[in-house]
C-alpha cells in the first residue's frame, strides 16, 4: 500500500504504507487511512512528529548495530523518510490549510 499526503500549500508526497502509518501514529493520529488533519491541529501534530523523530534518532544512535544486508543497499532511516512529510506539515501550518491522506489502492 502507498499513502499520498496532500495539502494546497505543498506538492503531494507518497510514502510506503507502513512508514506512513508509523509517522501518523508519531503525530498522535490513529493511523487511519484515509483521513485528515484540520488546519488548527497541524502545528501540534508537527511538533509531536519532530519530537518523536528526534527521540528515534537518539535511541537508534545508542543501539546502532551494523546492518548485514545481502543487497548492499544503505538503509534509509525513519528520520530521512519523514523529511518530506515534515516539510509538508510546515507548509500547511504556515498557510493554515488542512492536510489529507489517502491510499493509492
Amino acid at each position: 500500500m502507498l499513502v499520498t499526503f496532500s495539502c494546497p500549500a505543498f506538492a503531494d508526497i507518497t510514502l510506503f504504507g507502513d512508514v506512513a502509518i508509523r509517522l501518523l501514529k508519531m503525530m498522535g493520529h490513529s493511523g487511519t487511512v484515509p483521513s485528515a488533519l484540520l488546519a488548527d491541529d497541524v502545528p501540534a501534530a508537527l511538533a509531536r512528529l519532530e519530537a518523536a523523530i528526534e527521540a528515534e534518532k537518539q535511541s537508534s544512535k545508542a543501539t546502532e548495530v551494523p546492518a548485514e544486508d545481502d543487497d548492499d543497499e544503505p538503509s534509509v532511516s525513519l528520520a530521512h523518510r519523514a523529511l518530506p512529510l515534515i516539510e509538508l506539515l510546515k507548509a500547511a501550518a504556515k498557510d493554515k490549510c488542512n492536510v489529507m491522506w489517502d491510499s493509492g489502492t
